[in-house]
């Protein structure tokens, strides 16, 4: 049995937004397996449970560059808040943003190595480092070409570019969208086979769970059939949620995003969406030391 220590209740709880007891159950449960114990409060808290998975864990900017038909989105990531305010910081993330546009880096070693004026970015970013104070990092970049392009930026947080054809004001609304509702594919047939199965799974635990609570209370319990159509049901639900063209357009909420699309007589062809710190996990001691304290508490009730 692995040792469940009060800093993955603290990951764990920092994900999900779950109770702090019910995180350390199921990780008890999960034998300290993150993602199985995620899924197991998703299927007894339903998506309660994943509302926090997009919470920022890291500071920084995103940084847009869009030129005609190319472009350049950046993730430059700092220490702090305030960092990330900081003249110099955004000036550099700009910059970058517009170098990777012009010059067409293969991937951030390559960006790293770009010279301007006999100064490589990598000298500009070390140089930057000791002026500020705090470690600079550059975590991710993409470059558009070839179709055409709308952005979006939420402040310097959220970053969105989306390819397209078509009208310029219904791209940017759709960019917009994007900001907003958070989606994971262009369509539903584009969502990751791996998101499906894990929601499939979670909706026939939840089937299951149900019916064992049916018999326990001696109700009738649902034939495999019914079950087997709720739990393809709760898949469709979840596919019209994420997929971009399903999903009601944050404007009007009585059409979709692609019936907007087809009254506007444009077609997305793809979107990129940038959230600042998505994924990554940041030192939190003092959390972890008040999760540890009120665990203690718990057990000593």
């Amino acid at each position: 049995m692995a040792a469940i220590t009060a800093s993955m209740v603290a990951e764990l709880r920092a994900k999900t937004d779950a109770p702090m007891m019910e995180c350390k159950r199921a990780l008890t449960e999960a034998d300290g397996d993150m993602a199985r114990a995620e899924e197991l409060l998703r299927v007894k808290l339903g998506n309660k449970a994943s509302k926090a998975a997009s919470r920022v864990t890291a500071e920084g900017i995103i940084a847009i560059h869009v030129a005609g038909s190319v472009g350049a989105m950046i993730e430059l990531n700092c220490e702090t808040d305030f960092v990330a305010k900081n003249d110099d910081f955004l000036a550099f993330g700009n910059d970058l943003a517009r170098m990777i546009a012009e010059r067409a880096p293969a991937d951030v070693a390559a960006l790293s190595a770009l010279d301007v004026d006999g100064v490589s970015v990598e000298a500009r970013r070390s140089t930057l480092i000791g002026k500020i104070g705090e470690n600079i990092a550059i975590r991710r970049f993409e470059r558009f070409s070839g179709t055409g392009l709308a952005s979006y930026l939420h402040g310097t947080r959220i970053g969105v570019v989306v390819g397209f054809d078509g009208d310029d004001v219904a791209a940017k609304d759709v960019a917009m969208h994007v900001a907003a509702m958070k989606p994971v594919a262009l369509s539903a047939a584009d969502v990751p086979s791996a998101l499906i199965e894990s929601e499939r799974s979670i909706a026939t635990q939840k089937a299951a769970e149900d019916a064992e609570k049916a018999k326990a209370d001696g109700k009738s319990v649902q034939s495999p059939e019914i079950v087997a159509k709720r739990v393809e049901g709760a898949v469709q639900k979840y596919l019209k949620e994420v997929s971009l063209l399903n999903q009601p357009f944050v404007k009007n909420d009585k059409q979709t995003v692609e019936q907007m699309l087809k009254a506007a007589n444009t077609t997305v062809k793809s979107f990129t969406l940038y959230v600042v710190g998505e994924g990554i996990e940041k030192k939190s001691e003092n959390f972890a030391d008040e999760v540890a304290a009120q665990m203690a508490a718990a057990r000593g009730a």
